[in-house]
């Protein structure tokens, strides 16, 4: 295994070692590994460390003189696995070595050794931590379902394009402004995608987050720094490194935590929840709002100089109103991933159906139009047919469904607008509905059965 010779940005090492030339040794060894570097020479002075700021490794002499080192289970018992361990000892005994392993230790080294057998188990380490920050990123990703590419092609969705292959390469920050809809995160990912980062793309809705936990979420937190925080725990900021976070919504942010985001971009650094331990970063940042954020600012909601901070490269989002000649490119691509989705063929819609969505005014943009070819899939109408009225029907209808409706019918509009409120979240929508996530799931299986057996019969 070839070892990596970069320092990384975001990983921290703790040393605990009796022997003050083993510590200094170590300590400068490691500096080309880790931005930060803490030495200890007992377990007492090791767990003090520990509760004020995370380390992403440890490498913990056996032989210590308040206890042995295979005797820290704050450190083996953590259930988080926050801390990767190696253990060194100078006696050859190879119980000890197996009982270190069997106890949750990463590797186990003899002293004396050559440095770098330590730093190849040091890069094991890394590369685990690494990959299992990675395998959480790609979770998100996977459970936000979204792509990266842009759809359109009008002139107002080329100028945006084009404004991002010109600022995606640099590592200024960006501020994407739209109305809600527009695909703001879309714009944030393509960003990522062009910058040639290699960390991960994060995205953070910073209005869906509670603010008195918005700042655990963002910068991590140690164990004990508020009621329920049992153990340390990494912030988004540290699974971003290397990467781009996103954060959505800036304007919701609450005032206290805006003070701190100024402070990160300022400083390039985090410093996690009752931590008094600063922690390096390398992340891009790129936030998102749909609202006026001058407007914040003069309105004494949004700090000046963090706006100002924020503004340094701008991306405007035009309305789908403003662009109605995507709106045919934008339902095919819809209509073809929907229908994947939901395993049936793509349906192909009328020129009928294709003026009458241009003409719409689309207040809910992009996310709008996603959501109503969503529901004319699923209730097997057309968009034409969806929104015709006659006055018979505007005179007959009740709270809001014309009464030669079936039940099932009703249903489904019903259940599929409280899913479109919810951004597709199921599990949400269950609980409004008063139904179970499984039940839920059980009646979209049998819509589709009866939507695909339409269909063939059509």
């Amino acid at each position: 295994m070839s070892m990596s010779t970069s320092v990384n940005t975001s990983m921290s090492v703790l040393i605990v070692d009796d022997e003050p030339g083993m510590r200094s040794f170590l300590s400068k060894a490691m500096l080309k590994k880790f931005a930060f570097v803490e030495t200890a020479s007992t377990i007492a002075e090791a767990e003090l460390l520990r509760s004020q700021g995370h380390f992403d490794v440890l490498i913990v002499d056996i032989r210590l003189p308040d206890r042995s080192g295979i005797e820290w289970h704050e450190a083996l018992d953590d259930t988080d696995r926050q801390s990767d361990i190696i253990f060194m000892t100078g006696y050859a005994d190879m119980d000890v070595a197996i009982k270190a392993l069997r106890a949750g230790a990463s590797d186990f080294i003899m002293k004396p050794f050559h440095l770098e057998q330590m730093m190849t188990a040091v890069d094991r380490c890394i590369e685990k931590r690494l990959l299992k920050r990675e395998n959480f990123m790609l979770k998100r990703e996977l459970s936000h379902g979204q792509s990266s590419t842009i759809i359109g092609s009008s002139d107002a969705i080329n100028e945006v394009k084009q404004v991002i292959e010109r600022v995606a390469p640099t590592n200024a920050v960006v501020l994407i402004e739209g109305e809600s809809g527009t695909g703001k995160e879309l714009v944030a990912r393509q960003l990522h995608q062009l910058s040639g980062r290699t960390g991960p793309f994060v995205p953070v809705n910073c209005g869906a987050i509670a603010p008195e936990l918005l700042a655990s979420e963002l910068f991590g937190h140690i164990a004990g720094s508020f009621t329920g925080a049992k153990t340390s725990r990494e912030g988004l900021f540290n699974f971003a490194s290397g990467g781009t976070i996103f954060l959505d919504e800036i304007g919701e942010m609450p005032m206290n935590m805006q003070t701190a985001l100024l402070r990160v971009l300022e400083q390039r650094a985090i410093r996690p929840v009752g931590s008094e331990k600063e922690v390096n970063i390398d992340v891009r940042v790129v936030a998102a709002t749909n609202r006026l954020l001058v407007e914040e600012v003069e309105s004494g909601h949004f700090r000046r100089d963090l706006y100002y901070r924020l503004n340094v490269l701008n991306i405007l989002i035009p309305p789908l109103r403003a662009r109605p000649e995507d709106v045919v490119e934008l339902t095919h691509h819809f209509t073809v991933q929907i229908s994947k989705d939901l395993g049936i063929k793509p349906v192909l819609w009328s020129h009928e159906d294709l003026q009458v969505l241009k003409q719409h005014e689309w207040p809910g943009n992009i996310r709008e139009l996603k959501n109503m070819i969503e529901r004319c899939i699923l209730l097997g109408k057309p968009p034409a047919e969806y929104w015709k009225k006659s006055a018979t029907t505007e005179t007959i209808e009740n709270s809001g469904y014309p009464l030669d409706w079936t039940l099932k019918a009703v249903e489904k509009e019903h259940v599929t607008k409280v899913v479109d409120a919810h951004e597709g979240n199921k599990s949400a929508a269950a609980r409004d509905l008063g139904v179970s996530r499984k039940t839920l799931d059980r009646k979209y299986k049998d819509w589709l059965g009866h939507t695909s057996d339409e269909q063939e019969e059509g």
